[in-house]
């Protein structure tokens, strides 16, 4: 071979070897830089393959700056020749499907203790998570000759190697998941009474199990409409079970939004900002949330109060999903890292309808001069138009049996009838039906006395209704400018009774004369 040729043959040589070294660069095996989250190291470590081990980890493994959870001891796939993807049923090492109360443990122990931060129980959360999936099914599988992919995880041996606290805690987290285990339900209740805007009533949502049991520490998120927490923003926080407390009181938030009588515990609130109108003004936030957490009977209640007519709550929280789901599997050295997703979503939500709080008409019926009530005066209510009814806090048109507008009647010596529960606001009108006895002069029907106004939510309309007296009779002195009166009586005698006496005092005066004349003819 000539050197040239050669030469040409190294450059094919070359060329090859950097293409193949292209393709391992372009499709690397699947990997992830994968450290010792939190947990405890148990040792020795289980032998396997044929060698010992210096330790085994239990706890949660930091993938990507996320901590993570391996469900299979020293194993890369359920056998050699398959891969985890994405969204796959979890299943055993052995490739079987996991029993129902199995899968719905592991869904629930990922999703409340997944993200712990304590030792114990991230230990405890990885043991039993291998004693779930890789547990062996017989003393074969415990062979140390065994490789990674055939080993089992030698469960009572590694519980012995944990320490003791780690090992209550893998007591405590068994009997939590199988009381509170999934599948959940939620429930949203509104306050049952009728609702008064601006006025506080309980709203509650709870959590149970399958068989009812309310579940302890789980975190609601709610989403409230036309509704504020009552009060000044402060709440009463109390621990959920197993020491489930508060991370911290509620933020503070924009709008009316006021002291929550809040059973449960609190995570946190926000509230959506007000719109602003043309003229630069914020109106009230339409809707607010706050993330409570259940007590121990699995319920969050609060008191809100309504701030529109429909107000109503949206409950949000995590739950336990029937079965895990595989998340995102990771290779990483000689142990498969499987991130699972063991929850699901569920929502609840209750309404309801508020009026505006009740108003009172209160009318005082009284003499113009003395100011002194008069009763036994009825009065029509109505509405601002004088002849349509006046409506009440339900909705309905107040009406007497005549099918008019109701009628009252003042009472007592105040002369006052008091209306209450007016729907609001609204304008209405009182207008005397008839005149009380002794008042009928000044009475026009086509014009009777009438009051009106302007009734406020949860406050007391007054209103005043005077009549003037009918005109007493009376002597009128002499020269005096006699006044009409309906009454009017007459003074002095008559003019005929005057001639009469006159002409008797005349014929009495001539008989006198006569019997005088007499007497005289006699004596002489």
């Amino acid at each position: 071979m000539t050197r040239r040729r050669l030469t040409q043959a190294v450059r094919l040589a070359l060329v090859a070897l950097l293409g193949a070294l292209s393709l391992v660069v372009v499709a690397p095996a699947a990997s992830a830089e994968v450290d010792e989250g939190i947990g405890h190291r148990t040792t020795p470590g289980q032998s396997w393959g044929g060698r010992d081990r210096a330790y085994d980890w239990l706890g949660s493994y930091v993938v990507n700056g996320e901590h993570v959870f391996c469900v299979s001891f020293a194993l890369k796939a359920p056998d050699s020749d398959e891969r985890y993807e994405p969204g796959d049923e979890l299943l055993t090492k052995w490739g079987e499907p996991l029993p129902a109360d199995v899968a719905a443990n592991i869904s629930y122990l990922l999703l409340r203790y997944g993200d712990t931060q304590d030792a114990d129980e991230a230990a405890a959360l990885a043991h039993l998570l291998h004693s779930w999936t890789a547990a062996p099914r017989s003393a074969a599988d415990l062979d140390p000759d065994k490789p990674f992919t055939k080993i089992g995880y030698d469960v009572d041996a590694h519980f012995a190697k944990l320490p003791k606290s780690a090992q209550d805690a893998v007591e405590r987290l068994r009997a939590d998941a199988e009381a509170n285990r999934g599948p959940w339900d939620v429930t949203a209740s509104a306050p049952e009474e009728e609702q008064i805007i601006d006025t506080p009533a309980e709203w509650s949502v709870t959590v149970t199990n399958a068989d009812g049991k309310g579940i302890p520490g789980v975190e609601v998120t709610l989403a409230l409409t036309d509704l504020v927490l009552a009060g000044d923003g402060g709440v009463d926080q109390r621990s959920g079970s197993d020491g489930a407390a508060a991370a911290g009181a509620p933020t503070e938030t924009t709008g009316p939004t006021a002291e929550a009588d809040v059973v449960g515990t609190t995570e946190g609130t926000e509230s959506t900002e007000g719109t602003e109108d043309d003229a630069g003004n914020v109106g009230t936030p339409e809707a607010q949330q706050i993330t409570l957490v259940t007590d121990d009977d699995g319920t969050v209640s609060l008191s809100a109060a309504p701030t529109g007519e429909q107000p109503g709550i949206v409950a949000t929280l995590e739950a336990p999903a029937e079965r895990p789901y595989v998340r995102d599997p990771v290779t990483a050295d000689t142990q498969r890292v499987v991130s699972t997703g063991g929850e699901q979503t569920l929502t609840a939500e209750a309404a309801t309808n508020a009026i505006p709080a009740p108003g009172v008409v209160k009318v005082t019926k009284v003499d113009e001069e003395t100011g002194e009530g008069i009763a036994g005066v009825p009065l029509r209510l109505t509405a601002e138009d004088k002849s349509s009814p006046a409506v009440a806090s339900d909705g309905g048109e107040l009406v007497g049996d005549d099918g008019k507008p109701l009628v009252v009647t003042t009472e007592g010596t105040d002369g006052v009838v008091t209306i209450e529960n007016l729907r609001t606001p609204q304008k209405v009108c009182v207008i005397e039906v008839r005149p009380p006895n002794g008042y009928t002069d000044a009475f026009d029907p086509e014009n009777p006395p009438t009051a009106c106004g302007e009734l406020r939510p949860g406050e007391t309309l007054e209103l005043r209704i005077a009549n003037v007296a009918n005109e007493v009779p009376r002597t009128i002195p002499a020269g005096a400018r006699t006044a009409t009166a309906q009454a009017a009586t007459t003074t002095g005698a008559p003019v005929g009774a005057l001639v009469a006496l006159g002409v008797l005092a005349l014929a009495v005066s001539a008989l006198v004369g006569w019997v005088a004349r007499k007497r005289i003819v006699r004596q002489r």
